[in-house]
Protein backbone atom coordinates (compact mmCIF):
# COMPACT_ATOMS: atom_id res chain seq x y z
CA UNK A 1 0.00 0.00 0.00
CA UNK A 2 2.97 2.34 0.91
CA UNK A 3 3.72 2.47 -3.13
CA UNK A 4 -0.02 3.46 -3.81
CA UNK A 5 0.16 5.86 -1.39
CA UNK A 6 4.02 7.26 -3.03
CA UNK A 7 2.16 7.74 -6.15
CA UNK A 8 -0.61 9.34 -5.15
CA UNK A 9 2.05 11.94 -3.14
CA UNK A 10 3.56 12.06 -6.74
CA UNK A 11 0.36 12.67 -8.63
CA UNK A 12 -0.71 15.32 -5.99
CA UNK A 13 2.83 16.89 -6.55
CA UNK A 14 2.09 17.22 -10.32
CA UNK A 15 -1.55 18.90 -9.33
CA UNK A 16 0.21 21.59 -7.15
CA UNK A 17 2.78 22.54 -9.38
CA UNK A 18 -0.32 22.91 -12.30
CA UNK A 19 -2.19 24.79 -9.72
CA UNK A 20 0.85 27.33 -9.40
CA UNK A 21 0.94 27.61 -12.82
CA UNK A 22 -2.99 28.61 -13.06
CA UNK A 23 -2.53 30.83 -9.86
CA UNK A 24 0.13 32.99 -11.76
CA UNK A 25 -2.56 32.99 -14.70
CA UNK A 26 -5.89 33.56 -12.67
CA UNK A 27 -5.45 34.82 -9.12
CA UNK A 28 -8.32 33.37 -7.55
CA UNK A 29 -9.36 32.02 -4.41
CA UNK A 30 -10.09 28.60 -6.24
CA UNK A 31 -6.65 28.73 -7.57
CA UNK A 32 -5.24 29.03 -4.31
CA UNK A 33 -7.11 26.64 -2.08
CA UNK A 34 -6.77 24.08 -5.16
CA UNK A 35 -2.81 24.55 -5.40
CA UNK A 36 -2.64 24.05 -1.71
CA UNK A 37 -4.96 21.19 -1.27
CA UNK A 38 -2.69 19.43 -4.24
CA UNK A 39 0.27 19.95 -1.84
CA UNK A 40 -1.41 19.48 0.92
CA UNK A 41 -2.49 15.87 -0.39
CA UNK A 42 0.71 15.07 -1.85
CA UNK A 43 2.62 15.94 1.68
CA UNK A 44 -0.18 13.62 3.43
CA UNK A 45 0.14 10.71 1.39
CA UNK A 46 4.39 11.11 1.23
CA UNK A 47 4.09 10.66 4.84
CA UNK A 48 2.24 7.71 4.88
CA UNK A 49 4.26 6.05 2.16
CA UNK A 50 7.38 6.68 4.53
CA UNK A 51 5.66 4.45 7.37
CA UNK A 52 7.17 2.04 5.13
CA UNK A 53 9.47 2.46 2.92
CA UNK A 54 12.76 4.65 3.52
CA UNK A 55 12.74 8.00 3.36
CA UNK A 56 15.64 8.60 0.73
CA UNK A 57 13.61 6.42 -1.45
CA UNK A 58 10.56 7.69 -0.99
CA UNK A 59 11.47 11.29 -1.38
CA UNK A 60 13.53 10.21 -4.94
CA UNK A 61 10.70 8.55 -6.07
CA UNK A 62 8.02 11.45 -5.17
CA UNK A 63 10.73 14.08 -6.32
CA UNK A 64 11.09 12.25 -9.54
CA UNK A 65 7.48 11.88 -10.31
CA UNK A 66 6.71 15.60 -9.63
CA UNK A 67 9.43 16.51 -11.71
CA UNK A 68 9.00 14.41 -14.56
CA UNK A 69 5.27 15.10 -14.75
CA UNK A 70 5.47 18.49 -13.96
CA UNK A 71 7.71 18.93 -17.43
CA UNK A 72 5.34 16.53 -19.35
CA UNK A 73 2.45 18.58 -18.49
CA UNK A 74 4.08 21.50 -19.36
CA UNK A 75 4.91 19.76 -22.70
CA UNK A 76 1.66 19.29 -23.21
CA UNK A 77 -0.47 22.18 -21.87
CA UNK A 78 1.36 24.93 -21.97
CA UNK A 79 3.56 24.69 -25.47
CA UNK A 80 6.73 23.85 -23.54
CA UNK A 81 9.88 22.77 -26.30
CA UNK A 82 9.52 18.83 -27.04
CA UNK A 83 12.89 18.30 -27.94
CA UNK A 84 14.56 15.04 -28.59
CA UNK A 85 17.10 15.93 -25.62
CA UNK A 86 14.55 17.13 -23.41
CA UNK A 87 12.35 13.80 -23.82
CA UNK A 88 15.16 11.51 -23.77
CA UNK A 89 16.28 12.90 -20.21
CA UNK A 90 12.94 12.84 -18.81
CA UNK A 91 12.46 9.53 -19.97
CA UNK A 92 16.01 9.07 -17.53
CA UNK A 93 13.68 10.17 -14.82
CA UNK A 94 11.05 8.15 -15.62
CA UNK A 95 13.02 5.07 -15.91
CA UNK A 96 14.85 5.84 -12.54
CA UNK A 97 11.95 5.82 -10.92
CA UNK A 98 10.95 2.53 -12.31
CA UNK A 99 13.95 1.09 -11.71
CA UNK A 100 13.86 2.28 -7.89
CA UNK A 101 10.63 0.59 -7.91
CA UNK A 102 11.89 -2.48 -8.84
CA UNK A 103 14.85 -2.56 -6.83
CA UNK A 104 12.81 -1.80 -3.55
CA UNK A 105 10.87 -3.76 -1.02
Amino acid sequence: MAWVYLIIAGLGEMFGVLMINKFHSERSVTSILLLAAGFSASFLFLALSMETLPMGLAYAVWTGIGAAGGALFGMILYGEPKDGKRIFFLSLIIAAVIGLKLVSP
